[in-house]
């Protein structure tokens, strides 16, 4: 058994990359038993918190870490804190904020800041405010794959289908994450290149088989979300969804579940 609170805390954001959130707490219960100082423990446990959709205690625990010490880091927790609690006007403030006191000198921090704000806004449908953030974040790091994706979807949603579907390809070929290879098929189908739209549908369908067998509370949401469009069987996404809110009883996995059961029902008249 290991006696370094540190390595408790390592394997604990691990375990919360891969959506196992219990066990990650317990590796944090686990850390601060060993001496871990509180505001290290309580930093990952709101990070935690908000994953699986315990808003207030994560705002708690943010506004704790901000009486400490108010810098990137924490302004830019409490930024994503209020974005994943729906209060995003607020949010945007905290994320400008964050990004105003960045002193270093790597652009990947800011670049990211910059993602998650444009991610919250696309979600929100407000596209123009969406591509401001995302289209900073590419200009920081101009290989950012994430970023790029969601400015296929804001292409998409602004009737620019033929430069979605460029960008997509590029992301579909160069990444092993098959939610660009989903998004393509969509995008291929409506424009009736059912060739092409069948063969990325394939190589998500495998590649959702493969991650699902390996890591699958982390590939739940976005499996159930392939199954639920162009994987074609709303039964299955059903089912995946419903594992995922209990994972995380977060507003999107609940609507995930209200969508896989609306095209269950449609399915079954």
């Amino acid at each position: 058994m290991p006696r370094d609170p540190r390595s408790f805390v390592a394997r604990a954001r691990l375990a919360g990359l891969f959506h196992r959130f219990a066990a990650a707490l317990d590796d944090l219960d686990a850390a601060a038993a060993l001496g871990l100082d509180r505001r290290s423990v309580d930093e990952e446990r709101a990070a935690v918190c908000q994953a699986v959709g315990r808003y207030d205690e994560a705002l708690a625990l943010r506004r704790q870490g901000l009486s400490m010490q108010q810098d990137f880091w924490t302004l830019g927790a409490m930024a994503r804190c209020r974005a994943e609690s729906g209060e995003v006007d607020e949010a945007e403030s905290w994320f400008l904020a964050a990004r105003r006191v960045f002193r270093g000198v790597s652009p990947f921090p800011p670049a990211v800041l910059e993602f998650q704000c444009g991610q919250m806004w696309l979600a929100q449908g407000e596209l123009v405010s969406a591509r401001v953030w995302l289209e900073s974040a590419t200009r920081r790091l101009p290989s950012y794959v994430p970023a790029h994706g969601h400015l296929a979807e804001a292409d998409a949603a602004e009737g620019r289908v033929a430069v979605a579907i460029e960008r997509l390809r590029r992301l579909a070929l160069a990444s092993d994450d098959p939610d660009y290879a989903t998004r393509l098929a969509r995008l291929l189908g409506g424009c009736e290149a059912s060739t092409e739209a069948r063969f990325w549908r394939a190589h998500a369908a495998a590649r959702y088989e493969e991650l699902m067998a390996r890591h699958p509370e982390a590939y739940a949401d976005h499996a159930a979300e392939f199954w639920l469009t162009v994987g074609g069987d709303p039964q299955r996404a059903l089912r995946l969804a419903r594992w995922n809110l209990a994972l995380r009883a977060t507003p999107r996995a609940q609507a995930l579940v209200n969508r896989a059961m609306c095209r269950v029902g449609q399915q079954r008249k």
